[in-house]
């Protein structure tokens, strides 16, 4: 579990970096992405940042690759709010947890929806 000032400080790369995808990237590609959440190396050279993107998954690929070929303009703009030392470079990837869950409340619907369904086999005693 990452301490209360890392926290801190992923929470606040998340908020930032959200920022400047909507306000400052202008690549076509990157769009109807969130930023999930950010894990920060407790020295701060890296950051992992979780991305949820809208789509199929060729939409997921092209913005993918949007974000990282603006990762080192999005960092530049980080540095000029953002007064950490150092500024972690930054690792985009997918974020595949909303589909995962998605997929496992499919799975528990299709159980209910067994569950409910009256038994058609020969009753006993009947």
């Amino acid at each position: 579990m990452p301490s209360r000032r890392m926290s801190r400080v992923q929470s606040l790369l998340r908020a930032e970096i959200s920022e400047v995808l909507m306000r400052k990237l202008k690549d076509p590609r990157v769009h109807m992405v969130t930023i999930t959440r950010v894990e920060a190396d407790a020295d701060l050279h890296q950051a992992r940042v979780f991305v949820s993107v809208l789509g199929d998954e060729e939409h997921h690929r092209t913005a993918l690759a949007g974000l990282r070929s603006a990762a080192g303009f999005i960092r530049a703009e980080l540095m000029h709010v953002l007064h950490l030392r150092p500024m972690p470079s930054l690792d985009f990837r997918l974020d595949d947890s909303l589909a995962l869950g998605e997929h496992t409340l499919d799975i528990l619907d299709r159980i209910r929806h067994e569950q409910q369904k009256p038994d058609d086999g020969p009753q006993p005693g009947g």
